[in-house]
C-alpha cells in the first residue's frame, strides 16, 4: 500500500533524545540522558486532597469541556507568579497550553512559512528544533559563550537576515548547556529586535529553578512595544505529567495562538488546570519550589564535583547557577554518540551534543542531567563516565601523535 503523506511528513521524525531514553529505561542504567524533573519530590500526598477538593467543589465543571483561553483563576495565578520575576500582565495576556511544548508548535504554526529564518543559539533546545523543522524553516544559528547568545553576532545575523521570523531564545539555564544570559545582554537583545523590527520568543521553563547567583528578570521584562512571546511551564516547578504551559504576550498574539489551539485540541485538561490552581491556593508553591532548588542543587555541585575528579582535565564544561543540565566539550576529533555507545556498556547514559545544532555542526558535546538521580548514582555514574573519557581520549591522542611522526 502506497502512504500518501504530507509532504511535511518527510520533515518530521522521532526526537533523538526520546530514542535513547529508551535505550536508558533499564533499571541497571544510570541515566544522565533525560530533562526529568526529580519523581520524589512530587506532592503526592498534597494532590490526593487537591484532587478530592476540585471534584467536591466543582467536580461537572472539572469534567467539562472548557474554554480554549484556559481556566481564569489559573491564568491570574500565573499573572502572579509572573509579576514576581518581573513581568506585568493580565489573565488577558495568557493562554493555557498542553505542555509548552504545544506553544512551541503552536509558534511554528502561527509564523513559520517554508523558508523562513528562524535565529537562535547554537547549540538550543532540540524539540524546538523538530518542531520548526517540521515547518520548513531556515535556522541561523548564533555562537553562544559562558554568558549565553553572543549580542553583536545576533547583530550580524539580524543584518544578514532582515526578513527573519524571530529570535528563539532560552536565557535562563539553557537547555542544553546550563548557561545564562547575562543582564546586559537581555536588555540589549531588545534593543536590537526594536531597531531590526524582529520578535523574540522567550522560551522560559527553568527560570525559577534558580539555586545559585542573583536572580535576572526575563527578556520580557524590558519589552517596551509588545514583541515579546513569553513561554513558560508548571514541568519543572510542579508536575510534568499534567502537561500545563503558557503563553503570555499581547492580546493580538493570544488571539490568533487561541485560533491555531482550536483546531489542534480545543483546550487544555480542564481537570489538571483546576487542580493545579487548587493547588496554588491551599499550599504554597514557593516552598514547594525551594524544596527542588535544595535537592538540585545538591545534585548539581555533585556532579561538578565529580567532573573534577573524574573527567579528562582538558575539556570545558559549563556551571550552572539553575534548571537540569551541565554541558561538556570534548577535544576536537571526539565523536560524542561513540562516547554514549561506550557509556552505554558501562551502565551509565549522557546524551550526545549533535542533536542540538540544527545544522549539525559540533559532533565533540554532550549534555548531562543531574536532576533524576540521587547523589550517590550520579557519584558512581560519573566515575564509569569518566573511565570511558579517558580511554576514549587517550586513543584520540595516540592518534593525532601518528600523524605528526
Amino acid at each position: 500500500m502506497e502512504h500518501k503523506f504530507a509532504e511535511r511528513a518527510r520533515f518530521v521524525t522521532s526526537s533523538e533524545t526520546r530514542e535513547i531514553l529508551k535505550v536508558t529505561e533499564r533499571p541497571e542504567v544510570i541515566s544522565f540522558a533525560g530533562g526529568l524533573p526529580a519523581p520524589e519530590l512530587f506532592p503526592v500526598e498534597a494532590l490526593k486532597d487537591v484532587c478530592n477538593a476540585v471534584l467536591n467543589e466543582e467536580g461537572a465543571a472539572a469534567l467539562q469541556y472548557s474554554t480554549t483561553e484556559g481556566y481564569i483563576p489559573l491564568r491570574e495565578a500565573i499573572c502572579q507568579r509572573m509579576k514576581m520575576a518581573g513581568i506585568d500582565s493580565s489573565f488577558e495576556n495568557v493562554l493555557i497550553t498542553s505542555g509548552s511544548q504545544q506553544a512551541i508548535d503552536l509558534t511554528g504554526r502561527l509564523f513559520i512559512n517554508e523558508g523562513d529564518a528562524i535565529i537562535c543559539e547554537s547549540p538550543t533546545y532540540l524539540a524546538a528544533i523538530n518542531v520548526f523543522k517540521s515547518y520548513k524553516a531556515q535556522f541561523i544559528e548564533v555562537a553562544m559563550d559562558d554568558d549565553g547568545m553572543v549580542m553583536e553576532e545576533l547583530e550580524l545575523k539580524l543584518q544578514e537576515h532582515p526578513d527573519a521570523k524571530f529570535i528563539y531564545t532560552i536565557p535562563d539555564f539553557q537547555n542544553p548547556t546550563g548557561r545564562t544570559l547575562k543582564l546586559e545582554r537581555r536588555k540589549r537583545m531588545i534593543e536590537l529586535a526594536n531597531q531590526y523590527d524582529v520578535l523574540i520568543v522567550e522560551d522560559n521553563p527553568y527560570g525559577a529553578v534558580r539555586f545559585a547567583g542573583v536572580e535576572l528578570p526575563p527578556v520580557k521584562h524590558f519589552d517596551t512595544e509588545g514583541r515579546v512571546i513569553y513561554l513558560s511551564t508548571f514541568s519543572k516547578i510542579f508536575t510534568p505529567g499534567l502537561r500545563l504551559g503558557w503563553i503570555c504576550a499581547d492580546e493580538t498574539f493570544i488571539d490568533k495562538y487561541v485560533a491555531f489551539k482550536q483546531t489542534a485540541d480545543l483546550h487544555t485538561d480542564s481537570f489538571a488546570q483546576r487542580i493545579t490552581a487548587k493547588y496554588m491556593e491551599l499550599y504554597d508553591i514557593e516552598e514547594h519550589i525551594n524544596k527542588i532548588k535544595a535537592v538540585y542543587k545538591e545534585r548539581c555541585t555533585a556532579m561538578l564535583s565529580c567532573i573534577e575528579e573524574f573527567f579528562p582535565n582538558n575539556l570545558s564544561y559549563s556551571k550552572p547557577e539553575g534548571g537540569l543540565f551541565i554541558w561538556v566539550e570534548l577535544p576536537e576529533g571526539i565523536d560524542s554518540a561513540h562516547i554514549f555507545t561506550e557509556c552505554l556498556k558501562n551502565n551509565v547514559a549522557c546524551v550526545p551534543g549533535a542533536p542540538f545544532f540544527p545544522n549539525g555542526t559540533q559532533t565533540n558535546t554532550l549534555r548531562l542531567n543531574y536532576s533524576n538521580m540521587s547523589k550517590e548514582k550520579i557519584i558512581e555514574g560519573m566515575k564509569r563516565m569518566g573511565e570511558v573519557l579517558h580511554q576514549e581520549l587517550e586513543i584520540n591522542n595516540s592518534f593525532y601523535d601518528s600523524l605528526t611522526v
